[in-house]
């Protein structure tokens, strides 16, 4: 065992079959990786973000989108350095671990394991709701959906990298082509003024429909932006998943930072049209669409009727599956790349004896995804847990992105100060002022957070999440932890070449 007191650490020795049973096959190029980080994404713009129109009216909505997507380009310019420089499947918890130490690398890592793990859950609700509303189910059997859809995607995770790509890219491109097909038809039937603008403050402060539209571009003021900037975050969130399929690139160093720029600006466009055409569809309007959990579909509806709702509901489904599937990717090598170093037991990391992934990982991901969601729903009781689960695990899922991104954008200024000697084959444009930004726009974004009501309900849960994980680490963890590339990375101060053992 090999002692770190200045870090309060210790490592243990390991024989040559620790990582033989802890293997990853390689396999992504740029396609993709753009495909994993758009498909991440892609979901966000099917569901979820229009809840913000409720806060900020439609102007509020595009505001805040602007704004945090100044935040996602600083950040995505600072991973696309660092993962190029620092290729290991664990990402942010590997950029913290050699920027500020085991502590600093596993809490950045914790906090990106909540996002990982509550994403999917978000997005499930999302996906139920569609099916609900499009097979007129009754909301009751939520829960057999949930588990249902967890078993059919870690599956196919389950069963080979390669498969898992070809999903992904499939699934993408589809959920693309769907909001491109929306895109085109939404133009001849939309009347921006009448219905984008149909959003006015009522006498007691709460959002009103203006029959007329008409109405102003920021009924809430410069405050409702602020307010909206939590729910803009869901046009953007999980594009910083990318990293995680660093051992699983085949030349990361090169690829990694085109994949993620190449997909940041996908959907900076998408976001754009879907927030500008979404609302302004005739007998849809923002007002509708401030309380919708199915915003594309009721886009879809207003436009070709209920005819072809069965049909027009699968296709608008598309984007939801796109991200469930690419995170639950996440989600495990996240979990892999914590166990494999220790900080997270190491059973956690075996990869699959046949398809060499990380099978164990995204099971227990899954498992305890869902029991939260179940907590939720029977704590709650079905009928308030049907409405009110989706808002609470949104904003379990955005606070813990919140505190993953200051984090990564820390690591990328002490990288930066401390460790100039790293190589960068890619440099971030944005540099530190881009970190920086990053920084006191997610600090604002988890001010405003927390002023939403259901944020105490989601933030409670991750609270007693982090207090029983960093008891595991303080007691236990932190003295069984192993020389994963991510740690003999940082033990050599980012002087050792890169190597997956």
């Amino acid at each position: 065992m090999a002692q770190d007191g200045q870090k309060g650490v210790a490592y243990q020795t390991v024989d040559a079959d620790y990582f033989t049973k802890r293997g990853l096959n390689k396999y992504a190029g740029v396609a993709s990786l753009w495909a994993l980080g758009v498909g991440a994404v892609i979901s966000g713009h099917f569901s979820g973000w229009n809840l913000g129109f409720a806060t900020g009216g439609w102007g509020g909505m595009l505001a805040a989108g602007i704004i945090i997507a100044i935040m996602y380009l600083g950040l995505t310019f600072s991973i696309a350095e660092m993962s190029a420089a620092l290729p290991h499947t664990g990402a942010a918890y590997s950029f913290a671990r050699t920027a500020m130490g085991p502590w600093g690398g596993f809490l950045t890592g914790l906090c990106e394991n909540v996002e990982y793990v509550i994403t999917p859950a978000v997005i499930v609700t999302f996906i139920t709701a569609y099916v609900v509303s499009i097979f007129g189910l009754d909301a009751a059997y939520s829960p057999l959906l949930w588990i249902g859809f967890f078993v059919v995607f870690v599956a196919l995770n389950v069963f080979g990298l390669e498969l898992s790509f070809k999903v992904t890219m499939v699934v993408t491109l589809i959920s693309l082509a769907v909001l491109v097909f929306f895109w085109v038809s939404a133009f001849p039937n939309m009347d921006f003024s009448r219905w984008a603008l149909n959003i006015g403050v009522g006498p007691d402060g709460a959002p009103v429909e203006l029959p007329e539209g008409g109405g102003p571009w920021f009924p809430f003021g410069f405050a409702g932006v602020l307010a909206t900037l939590p729910f803009a975050v869901w046009l953007f969130l999980a594009i910083e998943q990318l990293p995680l399929a660093a051992e699983e690139s085949i030349d990361p160093k090169r690829d990694m930072p085109k994949g993620i720029i190449l997909g940041m600006f996908t959907l900076i466009v998408s976001a754009f049209m879907i927030v500008l055409l979404n609302p302004s569809v005739a007998n849809v309007g923002t007002f509708k669409l401030s309380t919708s959990l199915e915003p594309l579909l009721d886009g879809f509806r207003a436009i070709y009727g209920d005819s072809g709702v069965v049909i027009l509901g699968i296709v608008a489904l598309t984007g939801l599956i796109a991200s469930f599937h690419t995170i639950i990717y996440a989600q495990g090598r996240q979990i892999y790349s914590l166990s494999r170093a220790g900080y997270f037991p190491r059973g956690l990391s075996v990869t699959h004896g046949t398809h060499r992934t990380p099978h164990v990982a995204m099971i227990v991901g899954a498992l305890v995804g869902l029991g939260v969601m179940l907590a939720i729903w029977f704590a709650l009781g079905a009928e308030k847990g049907s409405a009110t689960i989706g808002s609470v695990l949104l904003n379990m899922a955005v606070s813990g992105a919140m505190f993953s991104y200051i984090a990564q954008a820390v690591s990328f200024i002490l990288l930066r100060k401390n460790s100039p000697h790293i190589a960068r084959p890619y440099r971030s444009p944005l540099g530190v002022p881009g970190a920086v930004l990053t920084i006191v726009i997610a600090v604002v974004t988890l001010g405003y957070q927390a002023q939403d009501p259901n944020f105490t309900k989601g933030v409670l849960w991750v609270l007693v999440w982090f207090a029983v994980a960093i008891a595991y680490f303080a007691v236990y963890g932190r003295h069984k932890l192993v020389l994963s590339p991510e740690e003999e990375f940082a033990q050599s101060g980012g002087k050792s070449e890169y190597r997956t053992h």
